[in-house]
């Protein structure tokens, strides 16, 4: 799936940051547990950048961490899936 069809599968978030669509489409296609690092190198974006996004979507509750490695929540996977809307999610 392209970073297009993401956009348009999913509603767009007033607080989201390009990145942000990246990351997600990495987690759906990838669907593996991931460190800032590895998700920056695959995605082509600044690793400090990444790491500061993938709080952010951990604050909202799209994302959980385990010691640095980063995963897909239920709320994620439904937000991806198009059943959240962005008044559905928690302030980051």
């Amino acid at each position: 799936m392209s970073t297009d069809a993401l956009r348009e599968m999913v509603e767009r978030i007033s607080w989201f940051s390009p990145v942000d669509y990246e990351i997600f489409l990495f987690l759906e296609t990838h669907d593996i547990l991931v460190s800032p690092k590895i998700l920056a190198e695959n995605i082509g974006y600044d690793r400090q950048y990444v790491y500061k996004r993938l709080r952010v979507l951990t604050e909202a509750e799209l994302l959980e961490s385990n010691d640095g490695i980063y995963e897909l929540t239920d709320l994620g996977r439904k937000f991806l899936a198009g059943d959240v809307d962005e008044d559905d999610l928690p302030e980051p």
